[in-house]
């Protein structure tokens, strides 16, 4: 049975950092693309992020260009976004997903039913 569980969410000031991880079970983790997406009150989900099978490859949406870093450790079946500087706007319910397929220019992150499973998701909170 594969299972996707994200950790790391919480409540953090504006300017401040959070690291969110995603563990992949029941699954070649290393035959995966992976991305993080976020979905806020209200409001669609957004890619915000993928990375290739081998990590050579990432893609970032604008919105958090320059202040999230994405990463992959395959010997231990997980995936990290390092969020810094955060802002409200980031507040989001996040989530993390598995796919058979590329990251090349941010594809999936536009097509989201390229990826096949999916976490529950993890709470990230700004206030200002």
């Amino acid at each position: 049975q594969v299972q996707v569980v994200e950790s790391g969410g919480g409540l953090v000031q504006a300017g401040g950092s959070l690291r969110l991880s995603c563990t992949a079970s029941g699954v070649n983790f290393d035959d995966y693309s992976m991305g993080w997406f976020r979905q806020a009150p209200g409001k669609e989900r957004e890619g915000v992020s993928c990375i290739s099978v081998s990590g050579g490859t990432t893609y970032y949406a604008n919105s958090v260009k320059g202040r999230f870093t994405i990463s992959r450790d395959n010997a231990k079946n997980t995936l990290y976004l390092q969020m810094n500087s955060l802002k409200p706007e980031d507040t989001a319910m996040y989530y993390c997903a598995a796919g058979l397929t590329l990251c090349s220019g941010g594809y999936p992150l536009r097509y989201p039913y390229e990826y096949n499973y999916w976490g529950q998701g993890t709470q990230v909170t700004v206030s200002s």
